[in-house]
């Protein structure tokens, strides 16, 4: 009896063993797809551009997925070692804290938390399993680890001096490459304004109001009601532009857009979208919210994926491109890819060249396409980050 019970002991653990290290990887190859895998073709003269490029990425949600961002991984479309290889400036790595399930970009209520099982089956610290605001600083944590372990090779950029320093290491190694961390929807303030301080010493620079649910903060674009600013939402404001902190109005509801937009002092970013003008739906913007967000000194991060562009190639992206370059000027286009968003997506990050080649196709000019891989985001980090 003794015998069958141990026996039956063994192969629970076995079976929970492989929940907890299996499971984790399905979910990231499952919801982290690409079109095409790499090596990735394009003409010569992208390549020999791409290698001269300042490379700036403004979303990216890899940290969620628990892979060891230090090893270059068969799964998903970001880690260090194929940042290095796409000859990436800074990537930002923005965290979703809670997602509910059934995602859509037409109506989420906030009843349901996904993340919260994948927090359990990737082990997690059980103070993030019921704590939004855990959970930011455990992937803090995390990227900052992977900082330290990599020996040089990857930095966390945190201020403008940060970011100088950094880059004056880079003109040495090309090799090098940095992270920036972000937070996608302000509920992961546990409903304390407070929490804004804890955050911010923790290292993130960037923040929406909301994610795919409205808030205490504000309306989301997939949320059920989608609202504009709260009261709370508007010292939220207040104090995001105190600490330096930009707001990102990715996700945010038409109505939270003009209200963030008619009280800030700093511009804003809209780190990951498309533009109804190529691909009209739900999610992306509007020619009034281009206008908007530009005449603030914003930057309009396009996202790869088909909601966004209505396309699976750098092609669609490109299109995107132009339609907002054309209507507010290169200046406010950056890139934002959404990679590791439990997305489809053209390429992984190894395959940037093929977005420059692209350009290179549309007419873009070397300047132009200089400044909307990175120099367009550099200039707004350099400007807008705290000092120090």
């Amino acid at each position: 009896m003794f015998r069958r019970s141990l026996q039956f002991a063994v192969l629970i653990l076995c079976i929970a063993a492989a929940c907890f290290t299996e499971i984790p990887r399905f979910l990231d190859r499952d919801f982290n797809k690409l079109v095409k895998k790499p090596p990735y073709s394009a003409s010569e003269k992208a390549f020999d551009l791409h290698k001269q490029l300042t490379i700036i990425d403004l979303h990216a949600d890899s940290l969620l997925w628990g892979r060891d961002l230090l090893e270059r991984s068969q799964d998903g479309h970001v880690d260090i070692p194929r940042l290095a290889d796409g000859n990436v400036t800074l990537q930002v790595f923005s965290l979703p804290t809670k997602t509910p399930r059934g995602l859509n970009i037409e109506s989420n209520d906030d009843k349901t938390d996904s993340i919260y099982w994948l927090a359990i089956v990737d082990r997690w610290p059980p103070r993030t399993w019921n704590s939004l605001t855990e959970r930011t600083l455990y992937q803090a944590r995390r990227l900052h680890d992977f900082a330290r372990g990599s020996e040089g090779g990857f930095t966390v950029i945190e201020t403008s001096a940060d970011l100088f320093s950094y880059l004056q290491r880079r003109q040495r190694n090309n090799r090098l490459t940095a992270g920036l961390l972000s937070i996608e929807g302000a509920h992961a303030l546990d409903g304390k304004l407070e929490n804004l301080d804890v955050l911010y010493r923790a290292g993130y620079r960037m923040m929406s109001p909301s994610h795919f649910f409205d808030n205490d903060i504000g309306g989301s674009s997939a949320g059920v009601h989608k609202t504009g600013l709260t009261e709370k939402g508007r010292d939220w404001v207040r104090q995001m532009e105190a600490h330096h902190m930009i707001i990102d109005l990715a996700h945010a509801s038409p109505q939270t857009i003009e209200d963030v937009l008619a009280i800030a002092t700093r511009p804003v970013v809209v780190s990951h979208t498309g533009v109804k003008g190529t691909c009209n739906n739900n999610r992306n913007l509007t020619d009034d919210q281009i206008q908007a967000i530009a005449s603030k000194g914003g930057l309009i991060g396009i996202a790869y994926w088909d909601i966004a562009t209505c396309g699976t190639d750098a092609r669609a992206i490109v299109k995107a491109m132009r339609y907002v370059s054309d209507r507010v000027g290169v200046e406010h286009v950056a890139l934002g890819s959404d990679f590791d968003g439990a997305v489809t997506e053209p390429f992984d990050t190894t395959g940037l060249v093929q977005i420059t080649d692209a350009m290179l196709q549309a007419g873009y000019t070397d300047s132009d396409i200089r400044l909307i891989m990175g120099e367009n985001a550099l200039k707004f980090f350099q400007s807008n980050l705290p000092e120090k």
